[in-house]
């Protein structure tokens, strides 16, 4: 595997990241949600969002490769809220989240934040409580006329 460094969010990391939130809920999420809803979640125009706004605005950790290729990321509020939280398909299972959750971690602790909370997909469910998240309850969302299903977690610290 390639040398990975865990770093702030850059100005030209913004179509990676988006790139690869939308590939990694089309490939990896769509094991836990039907096609319907990943494409809901996920829809074909990827800038859905202004992902420079929204990481520019967040402490957004990028796990980036030596070669520039952005392998993971995630935004921490200085609320303690997790936003996105997203592994590449092919960084899944090698500890590379725990790399981007400890990064965030540490700056929450900075930040004095007692308590760290997200909304956690079916699929991120297992790797937020191996990190020492509870889930608070079980929750239906509505993203684009679609219904999912997700968990409000929280980590104090």
């Amino acid at each position: 595997m390639r040398m990975i460094n865990i770093r702030l969010f850059k100005t030209q990391d913004v179509e990676q990241i988006a790139q690869l939130f939308h590939d990694t809920v089309r490939e990896v999420n769509v094991r836990d949600y039907s096609s319907n809803q990943v494409r809901a979640w996920a829809p074909d125009d990827i800038h859905f969002r202004n992902w420079l706004e929204v990481c520019s605005n967040r402490f957004t950790y990028v796990a980036a490769a030596d070669d520039g290729t952005i392998a993971g990321f995630g935004e921490l509020e200085a609320n303690g809220h997790i936003g996105c939280f997203y592994c590449h398909k092919n960084y899944q299972r090698c500890g590379l989240g725990r790399q981007i959750y400890q990064a965030i971690e540490a700056k929450a602790v900075e930040l004095s934040v007692s308590r760290l909370f997200t909304e956690a997909s079916i699929t991120a469910k297992p790797f937020f409580q191996r990190m020492g998240f509870l889930v608070i309850k079980e929750q239906e969302v509505t993203c684009r006329g679609k219904t999912l299903i997700n968990y409000a977690m929280e980590k104090l610290l």
